[in-house]
């Protein structure tokens, strides 16, 4: 979850494992640096990348759309973490584009702000910078989650690089689990997969909660949880199963052991590259076998 609670967890965690220091991390957290991070792909395909516009129903999304050169591919959306599109994502969608899709990384606060929002090597961490991303968070719902959804599914399906014949995926890390969820239910006829990376408040009480709109979808999920946030909210997990198996949709949901909320990104002070990795090949394992 993206509170006080993750920032607390994490800050005992980084205590006890002994965190780079923040000049250290600054140094890692630019472009030159996430790329010797990120492990490489093997069989990797030459990309081409751009920053495009993509008009919506509230106004443009400056996004970042990379794919291999040559070919059709099936298309993917990625939605960022609360920090939203920046190096990190540009490498996370790159290398995503290397093993043979078309990638439209998102700004998803691009009616408040142009990506980056915050600086390179910017920390949840950071008071000032929760006092940036909260605002544009908190500005977003349900709604306009799945506007954008279908504006973004309707842009990917007019570029020559993108296979139409194909479902296209999706992936969502912190607050953008939920906007997976929402992306799947906006146009489940064109969504075949998608893929959750500690996932924020995705099986609530609430009445828009994520979890409820799995019967009105048909695409194969995988759920990577976040042992924090497990421990937090253990009964999440079970509700997701429990929805998923009343609908007969396919879904992996596992909670990853020893990782907290926002182990994924190679930029984020948590980052846990082997169980990182553990999550990205489930996810190609799953694009793989339902985009196909």
């Amino acid at each position: 979850m993206c509170d006080q609670d993750t920032v607390n967890d994490n800050n005992e965690f980084l205590k006890r494992i002994g965190q780079l220091t923040r000049r250290q991390f600054g140094k890692l957290s630019a472009g030159a640096g996430l790329a010797m991070m990120l492990p490489s792909v093997a069989n990797a395909m030459d990309v081409m990348e751009m920053d495009v516009n993509v008009t919506t129903p509230d106004g443009t999304a400056d996004c970042f759309f990379v794919h291999p050169v040559s070919g059709k591919h099936p298309g993917v959306i990625v939605w960022p973490d609360i920090l939203g599109l920046r190096p990190a994502f540009r490498a996370m969608g790159k290398r995503l584009a290397e093993s043979g899709y078309s990638v439209l990384v998102v700004n998803q606060f691009y009616r408040g702000a142009k990506a980056p929002v915050v600086p390179e090597g910017a920390s949840f961490q950071d008071e000032a910078t929760r006092n940036v991303v909260f605002p544009l968070a908190q500005a977003l719902n349900a709604q306009t989650h799945m506007t954008d959804a279908k504006a973004f599914i309707s842009y990917l399906d007019q570029q020559g690089v993108v296979d139409t014949d194909r479902k296209i995926g999706t992936a969502g890390y912190c607050m953008g689990g939920p906007m997976v969820m929402r992306t799947a239910a906006a146009v489940p006829d064109r969504v075949g997969a998608g893929a959750t990376f500690h996932g924020a408040g995705m099986a609530t009480d609430v009445p828009d909660s994520p979890h409820l709109l799995i019967p009105n979808t048909k695409a194969h999920m995988l759920h990577a949880i976040a042992t924090n946030d497990d421990e937090r909210d253990p009964a999440a997990k079970t509700k997701l199963r429990e929805a998923y198996d009343k609908a007969g949709i396919p879904a992996e949901i596992e909670v990853y052991a020893g990782t907290m909320h926002g182990w994924c990104p190679p930029d984020s002070a948590v980052y846990n590259e082997a169980q990182a990795e553990r999550a990205w090949s489930r996810m190609l394992a799953l694009f793989e076998k339902a985009l196909a």
